[in-house]
């Protein structure tokens, strides 16, 4: 593998390594990625950068050139948490280089994405070769892991800043990737009558009312139909709870929540009408609710939203698609895969709900986002710092959108 821009990126890859080694030192779980965020605006600065900028939520953007053209790179710098310690054979925070890989919490989901593209623009302006149709933003946001999206709906709607296209730096394993399945987060609840344990039949227990609707929604699971290109919707049950005077009474209230996945052709509206739908429901008189997200961001702001995350996906012929693929082959020397994220980005709201084109293409494997032990190649930080570099360049030769 070889060209200009993977040879040059070559030669930064120590340096880029030791900046995500640094950056996934610093922990920065959702609504608390302050210190990570002020660290990676001083690097910018420090880089040459023409313009840095915290917004008022605390996503960081990074700006250089001044061309007429808007484009944008993207990656979220929030982290899930470690969960079990146990599982870890490393410290999740003691970064640490090992035979090509970086371990740690954050490496690949998406620390690796963030620190490639912020190399990678950087890395264009050293040479000298920024298009001069181009202004290039490079995004690093916040609250991704609660709430996808919700970062570029404040970007977009209070920030004013709408690029042409976006490319998503979440892992794609070095492919290219221009769509996904959208997603909600349903509460399905019932109510009963609580009364002593001892006589049940004086009551009503909310939990039997729910059994009936848990094994229609399993069913609903199974008969969902597949809609290409990205396959099937699902739901499933992801937390169950019930309420009672006390362990020795019936259950006077029951709740599960569901994880939705949306296909092409699946919406909010049509989601919740085929709940409604469900026999099991009708007949416990359930309640089905949308959940919102209001939790304040690590500078305090809070931007609420609906926890429904619409479906996206743009034609592979569509220039974005197009530049890609040609800045891949001329980047690294190789022919691209071409596919779908199985899991959700902000791309939800980006595409999804502005309509604005989406790419993805990202350093790291998708299997290890939320992973214990937590790894990415090296060099697929010097490869995608390549490609990020090369897209802006393709992308600049391309028409306007009128």
């Amino acid at each position: 593998m070889s060209s200009m821009l993977y040879d040059e990126a070559k030669k930064r890859e120590d340096a880029l390594a030791n900046f995500l080694k640094d950056i996934v030192k610093i922990p920065s779980l959702s609504s608390q990625e302050g210190d990570v965020v002020k660290f990676m605006a001083e690097a910018m600065k420090k880089m040459g950068y023409d313009e840095v900028v915290i917004d008022g939520m605390g996503n960081l953007l990074g700006r250089i050139g001044d061309g007429p053209r808007v484009i944008a790179f993207d990656g979220h710098c929030d982290t899930v948490d470690i969960g079990d310690r146990s599982l870890w054979t490393r410290d999740p925070y003691d970064v640490v280089i090992e035979n090509g890989k970086l371990y740690g919490r954050g490496a690949t989901d998406q620390k690796g994405g963030v620190a490639s593209s912020i190399y990678g623009i950087a890395m264009l302006k050293e040479l000298g070769m920024v298009p001069k149709e181009l202004t290039i933003w490079v995004v690093a946001s916040v609250q991704e892991e609660d709430c996808d999206g919700l970062c570029w709906q404040y970007i977009v709607q209070e920030g004013k800043l709408r690029p042409e296209v976006v490319v998503s730096t979440e892992p794609t394993s070095l492919q290219i990737y221009h769509g996904h399945r959208g997603r909600m987060e349903i509460e399905v609840s019932t109510v009963g009558r609580a009364c002593h344990g001892s006589a049940p039949e004086r009551g009503i227990n909310a939990v039997y009312k729910m059994a009936d609707i848990i094994k229609d929604i399993e069913k609903l699971n199974e008969n969902l139909p597949p809609v290409e290109p990205l396959g099937k919707g699902t739901v499933t049950i992801s937390h169950i709870r019930s309420t009672a005077p006390s362990l020795c009474a019936v259950a006077d209230s029951c709740t599960i929540h569901l994880d939705r996945r949306l296909t092409i052709g699946e919406n909010e509206e049509t989601t919740v009408a085929e709940l409604k739908a469900l026999p099991s429901v009708q007949k416990a008189e359930a309640e089905i609710k949308v959940l919102e997200y209001s939790v304040p961001s690590w500078t305090g702001l809070v931007y609420p939203t609906k926890k429904y995350f619409p479906t996206w996906n743009i034609d592979e012929d569509t220039p974005q698609v197009t530049s890609a693929v040609t800045a891949f082959k001329d980047a690294l020397s190789d022919e691209p895969v071409v596919s779908h994220w199985v899991f959700s980005t902000n791309g939800v709201s980006i595409c999804g709900m502005f309509g604005i084109p989406v790419i993805g293409f990202g350093p790291g494997h998708e299997k290890f986002a939320h992973f214990p032990n937590e790894e990415i190649d090296v060099e697929h930080l010097t490869c995608a710092a390549a490609f990020y570099a090369g897209f802006a360049l393709e992308y600049a030769k391309t028409t306007p959108p009128a």
